[in-house]
């Protein structure tokens, strides 16, 4: 059971670094001279952490805001982690938009991982 969790925490550390690495690359900039490698690992990593700690509160607190726009407004939740997590990192940028289009990639990455990997999204 814990081997399985280790598995899986490791698979979406992966899914994440992966991920980013390429919103990073298309639509971001890393300062010259960086460990890129190791920004794109810690990029997975505290993307994995803020959507597992900080988007659950922010959704809750935006709820109405939810339901208003009827979903629409967890789009800009999505973004607002991957901006985040971008402020988190040290040398490298992303605007606003560029963020927004990150978190369309990477929701799609992720539909992508959860059709191949069937046990990626059970908890």
């Amino acid at each position: 059971m814990i081997k399985k969790q280790i598995a899986l925490f490791l698979l979406r550390w992966l899914v994440s670094s992966t991920a980013m690495w390429i919103c990073i690359t298309w639509f971001g900039s890393v300062k010259e001279g960086a460990e890129t490698v190791w920004i794109y690992i810690a990029a997975g990593l505290i993307f994995s952490l803020v959507n597992a700690v900080v988007k659950p509160i922010l959704t809750i607190l935006s709820l109405p805001f939810i339901v208003i726009t009827m979903g629409i407004f967890v789009l800009l939740i999505n973004a607002a982690m991957v901006g985040l997590t971008i402020w988190l990192l040290p040398d490298v940028n992303m605007g606003f938009w560029a963020a927004v289009l990150s978190s369309f990639v990477i929701s799609v990455i992720n539909l992508l991982v959860n059709l191949l990997v069937p046990a990626y999204n059970k908890k």
